[in-house]
């Protein structure tokens, strides 16, 4: 079969979040399996100082924006046999210090999408993710109703709304501006085309999927999702065990698997010296690594992480992220009020992520609401037992300490407040005096099978039920 993704990041090329590393692992996962599978996202600065091998090729791209007219250039690279990245070079457009947030955002993405509907002509399915590529489906339907259309929600909450002008930049008949299709409250909702026109539309967990038909997480487009009716489905996303793995691993002082767990304890005392916490291997260290956002549950951490500090619970805590501003003080704080026990740092770190993973006995995800997640993935295998509430995908995931020892593999709560998160935290400090217990959740979730391989399968059901 021949794949396209469209993706507005591709880790290791470009990341502001979990998208990057869904879309670069899925297509590598389906391009190990055996397909075809070009992947196009924008060239943005420093790309091509940093990655060898990607070169320009003959290909150019011309076409209008509105009253203006833009040319883009292709640049590949072809970093494992059956997988193609394509980058699209306009640097007006794209040569920018941020990825996202931009005032010409739509100018931006929607050129973006146009350019991916132009290079995507042989393809037998175009899966596109999120708002900055959702008007390829659209686009799509305009003439090219012989390939089968996907469109994956990452995250609902951010939707590529922008005023009605802008639809002018999209080349679209007028009549594709209305409530049914493109128009949302007289502004143009980019998502909701892409759901609207896509064959089919899935999300990154199956409970998202159902939280999506709600007016609690449906961000305002729950009728559209509910329109979808049998053409909304969720598939959870699956770990790329070749980049999150523990057993070679050049971020980790010291090898461990679940068949040979004893070097996490180098790495837990390795990551206190470096974060500058008390090096005491008896105390329960808890991590958590995410944007620092209210969506995140960070105000519910900080509020549960006061609460057991003034009760006078021994524990650690160590955090990595970035922000609300407001947030990150916070944190820093709180570290800078209890040093040795609480270590922050903002920002965003790659091997420090692994670290932290490694060196955690829990992670905690107090999300108000999260699509799929992949720390809690991540998580299971480096032996860092989740925290989670029980929403979306850290609900699909994770098995609750109720279901007994013999399957649990981790701790879930329910009410997204700092009161559920302090009781959770308690049965994980009550786990953690318990050596015999602790070791058989970590290794149930060490052992728990995340690869991608269930979820390739998985996609490929989905595409034969539309390809034409």
């Amino acid at each position: 079969m021949n794949i396209f993704h469209v993706s507005s990041e591709v880790f290791p090329y470009s990341k502001t979040g979990g998208l990057a590393d869904m879309t670069a692992a899925l297509a590598k996962a389906q391009a190990v399996a055996g397909h075809e599978v070009t992947l196009v996202t924008p060239l943005y600065r420093g790309i091509r100082d940093q990655f060898e091998g990607i070169k320009p090729s003959d290909t150019q791209l011309s076409f209008p924006l509105g009253q203006a007219k833009k040319t883009a250039t292709v640049w590949t690279h072809n970093p494992a046999e059956n997988l193609t990245i394509l980058f699209l070079d306009q640097p007006e457009l794209f040569d920018r210090e941020n990825v996202y947030g931009e005032d010409d955002d739509a100018e931006r993405f929607i050129f973006f999408s146009k350019a991916a509907t132009r290079l995507a002509k042989r393809a037998d399915i175009i899966h596109a993710h999120d708002w900055q590529s959702a008007l390829t489906m659209p686009l799509l339907s305009l003439g090219q109703a012989q390939i089968g259309t996907v469109f994956t929600i990452h995250n609902a909450a951010y939707q590529g709304r922008f005023g009605r002008d802008k639809f002018e930049l999209t080349g679209l008949p007028d009549s594709f501006f209305n409530w049914q299709q493109l128009e949302f409250y007289d502004d143009i909702n980019l998502l909701k085309g892409g759901v609207v026109f896509a064959d089919l539309a899935t999300t990154v967990s199956p409970r998202y999927a159902e939280e999506l038909l709600t007016p609690e997480y449906g961000c305002g487009l729950e009728g559209v999702f509910q329109a979808k009716g049998s053409a909304l489905t969720g598939v959870l996303n699956g770990v790329d065990y070749s980049e999150w793995n523990t057993n070679n691993n050049p971020h980790l002082v010291a090898p461990f698997s679940a068949d040979a767990p004893e070097g996490k304890a180098a790495n837990k005392t390795a990551l206190q010296s470096e974060l500058g916490l008390d090096e005491q291997p008896g105390l329960p260290l808890l991590g958590n690594i995410s944007r620092f956002a209210e969506q995140k549950g960070i105000d519910i951490l900080l509020d549960a992480l006061e609460q057991q500090l003034a009760g006078g619970v021994a524990f650690q805590y160590t955090g990595l992220g970035s922000g609300d501003a407001r947030l990150e003080q916070a944190m820093s704080d709180l570290a800078k009020r209890h040093p040795g026990r609480i270590a922050i740092r903002v920002g965003y770190d790659t091997a420090l992520a692994h670290r932290i993973e490694a060196g955690c006995d829990f992670f905690v995800m107090p999300s108000r609401f999260e699509p799929c997640g992949l720390n809690q993935l991540y998580s299971l295998r480096y032996g860092a037992i989740p925290i989670v509430r029980e929403t979306g995908g850290l609900k699909d995931s994770i098995i609750d300490l109720s279901q007994g020892d013999d399957t649990a593999t981790g701790i879930k709560f329910e009410q997204p407040n700092s009161d559920a998160l302090g009781q959770a935290l308690g049965q994980a400090f009550k786990l953690y005096s318990d050596p015999s217990r602790l070791a058989k959740v970590r290794d149930n979730g060490m052992r728990a099978d995340f690869s991608w391989f269930r979820t390739t399968t998985e996609y490929d059901r989905l595409y034969n039920t539309i390809r034409q």
